[in-house]
């Protein structure tokens, strides 16, 4: 998947307004995800990645232990949503993924997440 075509699946998934409101979603959504993982995982996922939404992510993931609540109080804050918004979107994005990197690496990812995620990874996006 190319960049132009991750920004419309990001926008159609979450019902976002505009282009720019997707980049920024996406951005954000790969920025907290990459302050959570850590390691050589958020190297790893970004690899899959378009170049423009990989560099969202750290080379090196610190893995700062914060639960889903959290990951979705950080996403509110930097969209200028709030949590709830956040939790859909953050669903949404999950279940993108999903579809852009492989297996392994989707697993990889779950992998670093506690249980308390555990509906993020099966969950259906926000809108189809």
């Amino acid at each position: 998947m190319n960049y132009d075509e991750a920004l419309t699946k990001v926008q159609r998934a979450t019902g976002v307004s505009s282009r720019e409101e997707a980049q920024q979603l996406a951005l954000a959504f790969l920025r907290t995800l990459g302050e959570r993982l850590s390691g050589g995982e958020t190297f790893d996922l970004a690899s899959q990645l378009p170049l423009h939404l990989a560099e969202a992510l750290p080379p090196l993931g610190s893995g700062e232990p914060f639960g889903v609540q959290e990951f979705y109080r950080r996403l509110a804050h930097r969209t200028g949503t709030d949590e709830q918004t956040a939790a859909l979107h953050t669903r949404a994005l999950m279940s993108l993924l999903r579809e852009a990197v492989t297996g392994t690496a989707y697993a990889h990812v779950l992998a670093q997440l506690p249980q308390e995620y555990a509906d993020l990874a099966t969950g259906p996006a926000a809108r189809e």
